[in-house]
Parts: structure tokens; C-alpha cells; sequence
């Protein structure tokens, strides 16, 4: 077998068999076939695309070329969610611990933030003390334990797809569903869990930018579940505004505890309604109604707010600050940003939201830069919302002062404003599971 003759074999349009993708995710990742080789393959599959079943195959492979997770030794069903990623999108946090104290075991790897778009767990390392590395009898043990950890992705899990992902990133392939698919899904199925439920964000603050695209890469990744032997769905939620009220890592975590205290801004409780009813839908307890009452049932009742401090206290974690928000570490120097004109907010550009939170330090502008867990912004007005002129539009927060000009020239440049109120899409815009899409 020659990566040559499998280059043109895709060049042509033509399907590729089990074994050859095997062959190349494996001579890739050891290091026998070549970055040239790889990059004129993967933009064959740019020109040309997949069928569902070769990117289930790659998928496959991607996640078998590293570790594979055992959750064997965990008991029950084993349920994960995944975000394609987006500004103050912090619903694991609350999913997590409604749906484990319905009983579903929870055990997650989640990542850090990536460019604008935050990162689960970044936002756990703001509270004092928690660990997001564990030993694996350890993370094991505390699934079993109490139903849920969430740590950090360790180990060797999928390198393939970091191979990949590199050059990807260089050889304008990036905008690719089959490789995104499978870069996504290859490190779900390395992680073991036998429920899934993707969160594909869409809009101006998400990877993918229009419903249709989104509705396609969640087709792709859903038939992967499907090939590979996982129950897998996934919802469509808008993020052409940021979720909830806070951007930033201490910001973001207070307001999850509030929304597991049964408060929080009505657009994160219904987004987290729906992906903790359809995760527990997947993992086999009853009907979407049903799994609604039950996730409504495990805020009310307390039950998921005790279950997420019994999981930061045993990664940890100072639990003080989950119950009083005011004990973490505050931001020395804040800013208001006003309104400069009365009327309605017509739309916000939320990458720039994410960039601006960034340049005040609660993202990562080089892989280097070391986190400020207590910079952010405090939303007021969102797409949708009456203005006056004069009225605080948000709070910037920075331990830097200088950092502030940058980003509130940043924030300024992603409100726009109109005379009448703006029609605004649903927040979740449509299921995707082996059944077909359901558009609301």
C-alpha cells in the first residue's frame, strides 16, 4: 500500500477502504508518512469529502492511534456532553451535576479555552484549590463514589488528531466537516462514555457560522456515534449572543452556582434545561417531558447544587466560594462602558465579546500566558434589550488597568444599535439525532 496512490484515490473522488485509512492515520502518527504527503490528503478530502462511513473509519482510527479510556470499571451508563465552544458558555458546570444526580454517571474530560471561546476547565481552576488532573483510580473512584468528576484531557489521547489539527491549521483545511467530525469525535470515543450529546454552537460567535453548516457537522458526527456503536445527538444552540450575563472564569462560575441555586438569566436555564433533558434522554430515562420535570426536579430540590460542591470538594476545591461568590478573588480595577445612543441592540458581534474578555486577561492571547481568573465582563444589554443613552451596556473587570482601552474599544465594536427592536433567533434551533433533524 502507497499514501500516493490513497492521495489519488481520493483526489479522484473515489471511496477509501477500512484498512487504507487505517494505513494513513497510523503512518502519520508514527511518523512514516510525511507532513507533504498528509496535507495534499487532507486537501483531496477538503475538495472531494467523505461518505459517513469513511469518517467514522477515520474517526476510529484518530481515536484508537493514542489511549482509550476504560470506563468499564464505573458503573451504570456513562454520559458526556461536548461544546463546539462559544462566549460565556457555561453549561457544563450546571449540566453536569443535574444530570448526575438523576442518576447518570458523569465522567468527563473537558478542555481549555481556545481563542475567543472559554474553556470548562480553566473556569474549574478558578476555584481556589480544584484539581483538574487526576490519577485514573482516582477519577475512577470518585465517579463511583458520588456519580461525577470532570477533569482535564491527560495522557495520550488521540495525538493523531493534534498531528492533524496542526496541519490543518496551515493548509487552509480547517473549514472541513468530515475533518472536523472526526477531530471532535475522535477524542470522544478515546474518552469512553457511552452517551453523548454535542452542543453545536451557530452563529457570529461560534466555528460555524449558518444553521445549514451547523446542521451538517452535527449530521457527521451524530452517524460517527452512530457507526462506532454510541448513542449520540446533538442540539443546535444560538451564539450570535453570549450565554447568560458573565464572560470570564470566576464571573462564569458564580453565575452557574446561581443557576444551580434555581436563579440565573433565563437564556442559560433554558439552554441548560434542554441539554440536561436530551442527555438524559440519551442515557435512557425517559422521555424528553419527562427528563425536563426530572432536571427541573434536581435544581429545585438542591440535590445538583450539593452534587457539584461534593465534586469540587473532592477534586480540592474551596467550596466557599461556591456558596459566596464574593470570596474569590476579585478584579482590582473595574470600567463601565455606557451607551453612546438611545434605541434597541440590534445584534452584538460575540467573537469580539470573547476577544475583548481576552484582552483583559481571562483568556490566552499565546499559549504561554497564564490565565487572570478574576477578568471579564458583566453583560447588562444583549441583542434584543432597550437602551437608553447613558445606561451601563456592561463591566469590564482587569487586575491591569492598561489592559482596559484595548478591550473596551473591542467591546464597543461589537454592539450595534436600531430604532425598533430586532427579531431574535430561538435559542436552540434544532435537534439532530439518527432519527433526522428537527428544526424549531
Amino acid at each position: 500500500m502507497r499514501m500516493y496512490d490513497l492521495i489519488a484515490k481520493k483526489r479522484d473522488g473515489e471511496t477509501l477502504t477500512k484498512e487504507e485509512i487505517e494505513f494513513i492515520i497510523q503512518g502519520f502518527t508514527e511518523g512514516s508518512i510525511p507532513d507533504y504527503q498528509m496535507s495534499a490528503f487532507l486537501m483531496a478530502v477538503y475538495l472531494r469529502g467523505m461518505t459517513d462511513q469513511e469518517t467514522a473509519w477515520m474517526t476510529l482510527a484518530m481515536a484508537h492511534s493514542g489511549d482509550m479510556v476504560d470506563l468499564s470499571p464505573i458503573q451504570g451508563v456513562k454520559a458526556d456532553k461536548h461544546s463546539t465552544g462559544g462566549v460565556g458558555d457555561k453549561t457544563t458546570l450546571v449540566i453536569a451535576p443535574v444530570v448526575a444526580s438523576c442518576g447518570v454517571k458523569i465522567a468527563k474530560m473537558s478542555g481549555r479555552g481556545l481563542g475567543h471561546t472559554g474553556g470548562t476547565v480553566d473556569k474549574m481552576e478558578a476555584v481556589p484549590g480544584c484539581q483538574t488532573s487526576l490519577p485514573r483510580q482516582q477519577f475512577i473512584d470518585q465517579v463511583n463514589r458520588i456519580g461525577i468528576s470532570v477533569i482535564g484531557q491527560s495522557g495520550n489521547l488521540a495525538p493523531a488528531d493534534k498531528k492533524i489539527y496542526a496541519l490543518r491549521d496551515v493548509t487552509a483545511t480547517i473549514g472541513c466537516v468530515p475533518l472536523i467530525a472526526s477531530s471532535i469525535m475522535s477524542k470522544k470515543l478515546a474518552a469512553g462514555a457511552d452517551c453523548i450529546l454535542l452542543d453545536v454552537k451557530t452563529g457570529n460567535g461560534a466555528f460555524m457560522k449558518t444553521l445549514d453548516d451547523s446542521i451538517r457537522l452535527a449530521q457527521a458526527m451524530v452517524a460517527i456515534g452512530q457507526h462506532n456503536g454510541r448513542k449520540v445527538a446533538a442540539l443546535i444552540t444560538d451564539m450570535d449572543t453570549p450565554l447568560g450575563s458573565a464572560v470570564g472564569n470566576s464571573l462564569e462560575v458564580a453565575e452557574s452556582m446561581e443557576m444551580l441555586r434555581g436563579g440565573g438569566p433565563e437564556d442559560l436555564r433554558l439552554v441548560c434545561r434542554e441539554l440536561a433533558a436530551n442527555l438524559l434522554q440519551l442515557a435512557g430515562k425517559g422521555s424528553l417531558e419527562e427528563c425536563r420535570a426530572m432536571a427541573q426536579d434536581a435544581i429545585q430540590s438542591g440535590r445538583a447544587f450539593a452534587l457539584c460542591k461534593e465534586m469540587f470538594a473532592a477534586q480540592g476545591g474551596d467550596t466557599s466560594v461556591l456558596d459566596e461568590p464574593s470570596r474569590f478573588a476579585q478584579a482590582a480595577h473595574s470600567r463601565q462602558v455606557l451607551a453612546d445612543q438611545s434605541g434597541y441592540v440590534a445584534a452584538t458581534d460575540t467573537e469580539k465579546i470573547g476577544i475583548a474578555s481576552v484582552e483583559l486577561g481571562a483568556g490566552r492571547q499565546t499559549k504561554e500566558d497564564v490565565i487572570d481568573f478574576a477578568a471579564g465582563i458583566h453583560l447588562y444589554k444583549k441583542a434584543g434589550d432597550a437602551v437608553e443613552k447613558g445606561e451601563v451596556l456592561a463591566t469590564l473587570y482587569a487586575n491591569d488597568p492598561a489592559r482596559f482601552d484595548a478591550a473596551e474599544k473591542t467591546f464597543r465594536q461589537a454592539y450595534t444599535f436600531s430604532a425598533q427592536p430586532p427579531q431574535t433567533p430561538p435559542l436552540v434551533l434544532a435537534r439532530v439525532t439518527e432519527d433526522g433533524v428537527e428544526r424549531f
